[in-house]
């Protein structure tokens, strides 16, 4: 296996243990193991990554390619939109690890994905939108300019700019994912080391992972109104939700578990009562964990297949 090939299989893993992550762990209003919600289970999230991971990390395909076989691939698991924004986010990811491989820092993973932001073409806004008007998002409605039911004139970049305003996916796009980058390294999150998510996805992730994952989500949620909740409530459920994320988050820095208080689950149980799902947060989240993970694996010795789990 050469070079390329070998950072192709540790992002694709590291992807996984992200997506495993984030089922795995209490993330109020999102789906999670213990606690499903919005008609979902954690299961169709699990089968979502492990039929995405393919296309996603697929050698050779430009982003929007990656992007819409990674939709039709989780369709054909999930039969519903389970993963969009998490495939929109790491999509360019994917690309920028396989043309650089070598981009071990967060500002060299960065550089690399800003040289594939850069080189979107009419094609990949042909594919993305395909993409999205199949997976059809909650609230998404249509826009002036560049609706994805129509077809597009402009570049994807471009495309994605036109919506950077109220849409916070679409921002990385316009800004070169400097929020999902200042996220993923503000803080020293996810600090139970690189490896695969366990062959048995039933594991449960350590203490400190738990912790660390939900200051991540925390940090997301709590940073700007999250999308889905502005399309599906309007801002002022948003913003009320941001705020008491941004409480959650002070608390857990000052080392309480949450996990044990009963007012998380309590929080988290009254968001999927009123059908409220941070699911931009989510997404965020899942590509920030991609991110860090994929630098600490740059890092750690190189570990064997046995051990971890490929989504077969």
């Amino acid at each position: 296996m050469n070079a390329r090939q070998a950072a192709i299989e540790r992002a694709r893993a590291c992807f996984l243990r992200a997506c495993w992550l984030d089922v795995a762990v209490r993330k109020p209003g999102n789906v999670s193991r213990d606690s499903p919600g919005h008609r979902m289970q954690a299961s169709m999230f699990i089968e979502s990554a492990r039929a995405a991971a393919g296309p996603l990390f697929a050698p050779g395909l430009r982003v929007g390619e990656r992007i819409e076989a990674a939709v039709e691939a989780t369709w054909a698991v999930a039969g519903c939109n389970t993963n969009l924004g998490i495939l929109l986010l790491c999509a360019p990811i994917a690309l920028a690890v396989e043309q650089n491989p070598a981009a071990a820092t967060p500002a060299a993973l960065r550089a690399a994905v800003e040289s594939v932001l850069a080189t979107l073409d009419i094609d990949d806004t042909r594919a993305a939108y395909r993409a999205i008007a199949r997976a059809h998002p909650g609230g998404l409605g249509s826009a002036p300019e560049e609706d994805v039911h129509g077809a597009p004139t402009v570049d994807l970049r471009a495309a994605m700019a036109l919506a950077a305003d109220r849409d916070l996916i679409a921002r990385q796009y316009r800004d070169g994912f400097a929020d999902l980058f200042a996220l993923a390294f503000q803080m020293p999150v996810y600090q139970a080391g690189p490896g695969n998510a366990p062959a048995d996805v039933e594991a449960h992730p350590d203490a400190a992972t738990v912790a660390s994952v939900q200051r991540l989500y925390l940090a997301c949620l709590g940073a700007f109104p999250d999308s889905h909740i502005v399309r599906k409530h309007g801002g002022r459920v948003a913003q009320t939700v941001m705020t008491a994320a941004q409480a959650w988050r002070e608390r857990a820095g000052d080392g309480v578990v949450l996990d044990a208080d009963p007012e998380f689950a309590a929080w988290d149980v009254s968001l999927k009562a009123a059908g409220v799902n941070p699911g931009t947060s989510a997404d965020f989240t899942v590509a920030a964990l991609l991110l860090s993970g994929w630098i600490r694996s740059c890092a750690a010795p190189a570990r064997g297949p046995a051990g971890g789990w490929h989504g077969s």
